[in-house]
């Protein structure tokens, strides 16, 4: 009897051991990676493109984008002298409708290597980063637009031109209006009367499902523009804190 618990032991210990060391990397990923619901929302007027089977391949996906060699090397020369006046005239055009100043601590979505955010300190908005997968110091940040690495209520401002490579626009949504303060300022570029590219995740056809989407702000200013693809600028302001009640 003595020598099977001689072997028993050592035996579950080792079981143990290697299930431990199996589990791991699924520990990883689930104390790492924002949290997904199943079925993204999918609605007449904003679909989600079928075809990712998990959210790890979503991802790896779009990283096939921003690191590409190529294209980072246009982003940094030939797009960066022609798209940051663009930007800058975008953002002038918002601090005349008062929904930018010089005083706003601004976020970049999806930045790539930081054009937005190099126009926006170019007009005096100083206080600007950007966030992207892959970081490009010191304008750019690491982080995933679906899990934002930052706190409640940091920014005044934030700016996107990737809702539509949003897989869970909900969570997209939701992270914006978590991280504004009260009474801050999103605005976004989509397209609505074209597709985007092929490393888009959604499509969207109307302003509605963002104004759905948006429940804790209120649709301020739709106009179009001409924004390297994109035809329609949306700005929503987040609702401010209600009154305290005195007692």
């Amino acid at each position: 009897m003595h020598a099977d618990m001689k072997v028993t032991k050592p035996f579950i210990l080792r079981c143990f051991l290697v299930s431990l060391f199996l589990s791991l990397p699924f520990l990883f990923l689930y104390l790492f990676f924002p949290k997904q619901p199943h079925n993204p929302i999918t609605t007449k007027d904003l679909r989600i493109r079928p075809g990712y089977s998990s959210y790890e391949a979503y991802i790896q996906r779009q990283l096939n984008k921003t690191l590409n060699p190529r294209l980072r090397k246009i982003w940094t020369t030939r797009d960066w002298d022609r798209k940051i006046p663009v930007f800058s005239r975008f953002f002038e055009d918002l601090k005349d409708k008062k929904l930018l100043h010089n005083n706003s601590k601004a976020l970049c979505i999806g930045a790539r290597v930081g054009q937005e955010v190099e126009a926006l300190r170019r007009i005096g908005v100083a206080d600007s980063v950007g966030m992207d997968l892959v970081p490009y110091p010191p304008l750019v940040v690491k982080g995933d637009f679906h899990n934002q690495p930052f706190r409640k209520d940091t920014f005044d401002f934030e700016f996107s031109n990737v809702f539509d490579h949003a897989l869970y626009p909900q969570r997209f949504v939701a992270e914006v209006e978590r991280t504004l303060k009260p009474d801050g300022v999103c605005v976004l570029h989509v397209a609505l009367s074209r597709r985007a590219d092929k490393y888009s995740a959604n499509d969207l056809f109307s302003v509605q499902p963002l104004v759905e989407l948006f429940r804790n702000s209120a649709l301020v200013h739709v106009r179009s523009v001409d924004g390297f693809g994109l035809d329609t600028e949306v700005a929503f302001r987040k609702k401010g804190e209600p009154p305290r009640r005195s007692l």
